[in-house]
């Protein structure tokens, strides 16, 4: 029996590095663009509202989507066939943003990208929560997202190497169809290898609980989780920012993108594993950190810039790693790919409303966009606490 168990945690640490992998290409692909698609519609015309609406509505499409998309692959069970699908999309239209020449093909093309990660996250997570549980659901999901963000830093490298050696913006663009056409590869083998990572999973670790909804419980924890979206600024406004106020070149900004997700890589893997020692209260702290990004970014001087980057990769960083482990145990087996689609419509709602109204106060003033970002994560510390006092130690033993 421990023999059995020990070979079946290999196998889902090495299906978790698989589907790290694909996550690693994609990630290189629509991250190495989002490194320069906000200077990009600058340069294309756009304003400061004009970016903030566009990333804000390719979040709200989004993450409206997953709602479906999760409840989806609850009723069909075709969890690789969706995330198949998603992951084509997701990465086969950024290439083709090098021949969008104005700023509303671009804009279109950039809220396309965002549809075709819809689609396939609700269902990848599912077929990772299996694995991640085998092996420790913070760890798990926290090696999956060093892994994903290793491609973020190496897709905006990528493109700052184009615009260094003066390809332009195309150029930057269409470097990018190497990582998506691998990972497109990577991921019709891996289903081959593990045609159903369900079996990782021997039994269901949520929190037991009475009727047919989502227990309460995860309703508190979306409401925190949506004040966390809703104060944290999206990179494009960011990388506006750069551009237009602080005068940096696009092939630094995308450096200082590539800087950041190896943070928020490292990040992931360090309150990941805090996550499976200590709870939720890992968030807590990562809120309180992430919080100080806006008044170093957008009210400090060039020698700030460096500080608040890092302080908005870690928040990314436990947003992408112990957010997701925290639902896996709070929700039933056959339920979750309705509850990562739930929590992701939650988030996106809140980001693209967040994202919005820091856009148009990017263009009113810088001020007010800092408070309201600083307001809304730390506002998200009692309901966290409220949670980690019912839920933490159910979550950690599950």
């Amino acid at each position: 029996m421990v023999v059995q168990t020990q070979q079946l945690q290999s196998s889902a640490l090495k299906f978790i590095f698989v589907l790290g992998f694909v996550s690693l290409c994609a990630d290189a692909t629509y991250e190495g663009a989002r490194s320069i698609t906000g200077a990009y519609l600058g340069f294309l015309g756009a304003s400061g509202t004009v970016v903030g609406l566009v990333a804000g509505l390719g979040e709200l499409i989004g993450y409206g989507l997953r709602l479906v998309i999760g409840y989806m692959s609850d009723r069909t069970q075709k969890y690789w066939l969706i995330t198949t699908l998603g992951y084509f999309l997701n990465t086969a239209v950024v290439p083709l943003l090098a021949f969008a020449g104005r700023w509303e093909v671009a804009a279109g093309l950039m809220i396309s990208e965002r549809v075709g990660k819809a689609i396939r996250t609700p269902p990848r997570d599912v077929l990772l929560s299996h694995a991640a549980i085998k092996v420790g659901k913070g760890f798990g999901f926290g090696l999956h997202e060093a892994m994903d963000q290793t491609g973020a830093v190496i897709g905006p490298l990528a493109v700052a190497a184009m615009l260094y050696w003066q390809q332009g913006y195309q150029g930057g663009f269409k470097i990018l169809a190497i990582p998506a056409i691998l990972g497109l590869i990577v991921v019709l083998i891996a289903q081959v290898l593990y045609p159903n990572p369900r079996e990782f999973e021997d039994e269901t670790v949520a929190i037991k609980q009475e009727g047919e909804g989502l227990p309460k419980i995860f309703w508190i924890y979306l409401a925190a989780v949506a004040l966390i979206a809703a104060g944290f600024a999206d990179f494009p406004l960011i990388a506006l920012h750069f551009q237009q106020e602080i005068h940096i070149d696009p092939n630094a900004i995308a450096l200082l993108y590539a800087l950041a997700m190896g943070v928020d890589a490292v990040a992931a893997l360090i309150f990941g594993r805090l996550f499976d020692w200590i709870g939720i209260n890992v968030l807590m702290v990562a809120a309180l950190i992430s919080a100080g990004f806006a008044p170093a970014i957008f009210l400090g001087n060039s020698n700030l810039i460096l500080l608040g980057m890092i302080f908005w990769a870690i928040g990314m960083g436990a947003q992408e790693s112990v957010l997701k482990a925290v639902v896996a145990g709070l929700v039933p087996i056959e339920r979750r790919g309705s509850a990562y689609g739930i929590f992701n419509t939650g988030y996106g709602l809140a980001w693209f409303a967040g994202s919005a109204i820091m856009g148009i106060l990017y263009d009113v003033n810088m001020a007010w966009l800092v408070g309201f970002s600083v307001f809304f994560q730390l506002a998200s510390i009692p309901v966290l606490f409220i949670v980690s006092r019912q839920a933490s130690k159910s979550i950690h033993n599950g």
